[in-house]
């Protein structure tokens, strides 16, 4: 179960993790896989080009005759082992849309997490009155002290999505650079998986709570 700590980093009591992150999900590592791969596709622009020789301006005259001068036989200036000549087989613009159906990136979701869960590796944040305004002092906070915070375990802060206390998270944690600071509606496998701690606020872990409730019934 994960800890629940208060703004002073004291433990204040456990919280009852919900049950479907207590089932085993060895069999969708290829799932959680394939969601990655589709969450890191998906954002690229796949506007890289490049011109073949047929698009190369110039290189319409034969170089040198074909025959007698000793050297190669030449067509073009514009052949690929040219300088600035065309280029074989290169990159078009293309779009890298992966397609993934809304069950299995659900399944992928939550094995990424369960997976958090059952390592030890979330803690609850109970910042309903955050009043940190110094980063040393959330440093302290989060890792034990600002000296621990360059070199402790990346830790991915989450709020819920319009909490109050979002964007003073975000301003005192934004200098530290294992810290990064996302909320539930953004939340997703990569980040999950990207970073060794996650802590979420009382908030977000009771709305993550209620939203997966009814699927463990």
């Amino acid at each position: 179960m994960p800890n629940v700590i208060d703004l002073t980093g004291k433990i204040v009591r456990d919280a009852v993790t919900p049950s479907i992150f207590e089932k085993d999900y060895s069999d969708k590592l290829h799932t959680i896989y394939r969601a990655v791969h589709r969450e890191q596709a998906n954002p690229r622009a796949g506007t890289a080009s490049t011109l073949r020789r047929d698009e190369v301006r110039g290189g319409g005259r034969k170089p040198w005759k074909q025959k007698g001068t000793g050297r190669a036989r030449q067509g073009s200036i514009r052949s690929p082992q040219w300088r600035k000549g065309g280029v074989v087989f290169g990159p078009k613009p293309r779009s890298y849309v992966e397609s993934l159906n809304k069950k299995e990136r659900r399944a992928a979701f939550i094995a990424a997490l369960s997976d958090r869960f059952k390592n030890g590796a979330v803690t609850i944040l109970d910042a309903e009155n955050f009043a940190i305004v110094k980063t040393a002092d959330f440093a302290a906070l989060v890792f034990g002290s600002a000296k621990e915070a360059k070199k402790g375990p990346s830790t991915l802060i989450i709020c819920g999505q319009g909490e109050s206390s979002f964007e003073k998270i975000g301003l005192v944690a934004r200098n530290l650079k294992a810290v990064a600071v996302t909320h539930t509606g953004a939340l997703d496998v990569k980040d999950v998986l990207r970073y060794n701690r996650l802590v979420f606020t009382a908030a977000a872990y009771e709305s993550l709570s209620a939203a997966y409730a009814e699927e463990a019934k």
